[in-house]
């Protein structure tokens, strides 16, 4: 059965890697693929990215643009699972640090009947590139707070290359408390991961979790210690928020 997606790719202050050709293997991939769409969504860009993008996708009737004022990542991707036609939706990072073609893995699981498959960086199978001593070390205790406070069972919530029912998606989206759209200073990605999976897990949803292909990307646009402490904090939000009753209205 072929699964028609409609591919959401978020960006912000991300010129240099559009420069440097990473979104050609996105562009060769889904040609072989009549019917998908991909949506990119400029996160407020200040860089020139916006102005590069609005050109160079005039000619390419299978994606689209949406531009956001800087809200964080998690509003930039709302906006393209909002906008999204098809009844699949992934997720997937602008730098290609999980290759597009990793979606042959995640698509069996549609027809074992999962609504949500998530590419996973611990899973065993899985391939890490590149990736500095710290930055893995910083993500395992991260991902051990995830587990203790707020998602017990998923090894790796913050990989970037997720597949969703797309009517889930915008459900879930539409319901996150923490991750709600607001303003922000500076570059950010946030754990909207963990709160989306919080509020699939709360409603008995069942993840799949995938080993993928992941080669880590240096990068300037982000503080790693400044991102962990308010991530840090916002997954005790998201549990805090639960423990109020803040999600009780939205349950299924």
């Amino acid at each position: 059965m072929s699964h028609k997606l409609s591919i959401v790719i978020p960006a912000y202050n991300e010129l240099d890697n559009f420069k440097a050709g990473s979104l050609k293997p996105v562009v060769d991939y889904i040609k072989s693929h009549p019917g998908w769409e991909v949506i990119l969504v400029d996160d407020g860009s200040r860089d020139g990215l916006t102005a590069a993008i609005s050109a160079w996708i005039k000619d390419k009737p299978q994606f689209s643009f949406i531009q956001n004022p800087h809200q964080g990542k998690a509003a930039a991707v709302a906006s393209g699972v909002a906008a999204a036609k098809n009844p699949w939706v992934l997720i997937s990072d602008f730098d290609q640090a999980t290759p597009i073609s990793e979606v042959e893995k995640l698509l069996p699981f549609i027809s074992k009947g999962y609504q949500l498959v998530i590419g996973s960086r611990e899973a065993k199978g899985a391939l890490r590139e590149q990736e500095p001593w710290y930055r893995h070390l910083m993500g395992k205790v991260f991902n051990l707070l995830v587990q203790i406070v707020a998602v017990r069972g998923i090894h790796d919530t913050q990989c970037g290359f997720k597949l969703f029912d797309t009517k889930l998606a915008r459900q879930l989206f539409n319901r996150l408390k923490v991750y709600r759209p607001r303003p922000e200073k500076h570059a950010f990605t946030g754990a909207f991961d963990v709160e989306l999976l919080y509020l699939a897990v709360k409603r008995g949803i069942q993840v799949a979790e995938v080993p993928v292909h992941w080669k880590h990307a240096p990068t300037t646009r982000v503080s790693p210690v400044r991102d962990s402490i308010r991530m840090f904090l916002d997954v005790l939000k998201i549990r805090l928020t639960d423990l109020a009753g803040g999600y009780r209205q939205h349950e299924a």
